[in-house]
């Protein structure tokens, strides 16, 4: 009884959070907030916070997002909101261990539900928060998470070598299909460090191993290929490696910022998801005619800023240029955008529209 109610509750919020975006899509409205772009930016993240747990976004995205909030964790830590990250991180944990599993989402009634499907980055995202923002775990919910940690290793990895299985997963591009994505491997890599950190038992293989993985079979002197078979560029899998500081070296990361530059995949605000789009294996549903270019020459508000923060990391000269150019598009929509279509204006199709208000504001704030 317990399972049929679990699965109950997962297609409840599933289908809940599918109403939405289409309703969003013809009714839905874009609240406009004054100020500069800072300004805006803390308006957002004050509104998503209910007392509970933080909201994703101001629009469909009403429910909590693992990998969205494990963007936002550390910069919400950093500008004071500890208790509140505790609180949600203590909250999705509650839910997680009642559902017997980690999800993606977490809807306010409590329903866990992967959106679109069973991600590879879940489980990493939840232990990154837990160790970004210090977060005291009980025996109980650490009991768990190892019980978690074998369930990932026995699902995701191959049981001797530790190798990604070829298996269709969902991850932060959701709209391509993959074949073990270098953005996959970096973050198994960064789950290795943390269960490591937290001292947590379940996982039995190092993040030196995905690390070496990364750069012996996806760099190209550029970037990380985006997958195994994909050598084009895709703005996570190029990312992401140095983001998290899985990979740290200068010279490599100095090399996909002038690819970056070069391409022009900054403009008209940072940054473009790939400049080939015709490279990849898209969902039928997340593809023309139904949204085309959802995630192909489209701006994603979302990279852009792992994007500044890489350029401020290693001190590049275009971060003053890139960041004032990323504060014009916020106080142009007067909000933080999703995605805009490639011209900056907002992204509308046919199923679907741009959400705004996103958490990611309190990446923006902590530049």
């Amino acid at each position: 009884m317990e399972h049929f109610l679990r699965i109950i509750g997962s297609v409840s919020g599933t289908l809940r959070a599918e109403a939405r975006q289409l309703i969003n899509r013809y009714f839905g409205k874009v609240e406009r907030f004054d100020g500069n772009a800072a300004a805006i930016c803390r308006q957002i993240v004050d509104k998503l916070w209910e007392g509970d747990f933080y909201r994703t976004s101001l629009g469909h995205f009403n429910f909590f997002w693992m990998r969205d909030f494990g963007t936002a964790c550390k910069p919400l830590v950093n500008q004071g909101h500890r208790d509140k990250v505790h609180h949600t991180l203590r909250w999705a944990l509650r839910h997680y261990r009642k559902a017997g599993v980690v999800t993606t989402c977490v809807d306010k009634s409590g329903n866990c539900f992967d959106a679109p499907g069973r991600a590879i980055d879940t489980l990493p995202w939840l232990l990154h928060c837990i160790v970004v923002s210090r977060y005291e775990l009980n025996e109980s919910e650490r009991k768990f998470l190892e019980r978690m940690l074998r369930r990932y290793a026995k699902t995701f990895l191959e049981k001797h070598t530790g190798e990604l299985k070829k298996m269709k997963v969902a991850e932060m591009r959701d709209a391509v299909v993959y074949d073990r994505s270098a953005y996959a491997v970096t973050f198994v890599a960064r789950l290795a460090r943390c269960a490591d950190r937290l001292g947590l038992e379940g996982f039995p293989f190092s993040a030196e191993q995905y690390r070496s993985d990364l750069v012996k079979n996806y760099w190209n002197g550029k970037y990380f290929n985006a997958d195994r078979k994909t050598t084009a560029f895709s703005a996570e899998c190029a990312l992401f490696p140095f983001f998290l500081g899985i990979v740290d070296d200068e010279s490599m990361v100095n090399k996909t910022l002038n690819y970056i530059h070069d391409k022009g995949l900054n403009k008209p605000y940072p940054l473009v998801y790939t400049d080939q789009p015709d490279a990849f294996k898209y969902h039928w549903w997340m593809t023309a005619p139904f949204m085309p270019n959802y995630q192909s020459n489209s701006v994603w508000s979302w990279h852009g800023v792992f994007y500044l923060y890489l350029l401020r990391r290693y001190r590049r000269s275009e971060y003053e240029h890139q960041k004032a150019s990323f504060a014009r598009m916020i106080e142009r929509h007067g909000t933080w955008p999703e995605m805009l279509s490639a011209d900056g204006s907002w992204y509308n199709a046919p199923i679907y529209k741009g959400d705004p208000g996103m958490v990611w504001a309190a990446l923006y704030i902590d530049l």
